[in-house]
């Protein structure tokens, strides 16, 4: 399973934990991915989807459209 978001394609970064003697060892920031079930209004059905809390965020105030966009385009 991909740790990427379905709607703005955000995926895993890469960085470094950086101790007290300055001494660096690589690591991983992963997103704050969400599984949701959400109701398509214009295809009427609901669609289950991994987003980020911000692309949730969006999809709440902005509406289903740009989803059911990539539910047409079979992208989800």
């Amino acid at each position: 399973m991909s740790k990427r978001c379905e709607i703005s394609e955000v995926g895993p970064m890469t960085g470094h934990n950086v101790s007290h003697a300055n001494n660096r060892t690589p690591r991983r920031f992963l997103p704050n991915l969400q599984s949701k079930r959400i109701w398509v209004q214009e295809l009427k059905r609901y669609v289950n989807v991994k987003l980020t809390s911000k692309a949730l965020k969006t999809v709440t105030k902005n509406g289903t459209a740009e989803l059911a966009k990539l539910v047409r385009t079979g992208k989800i």
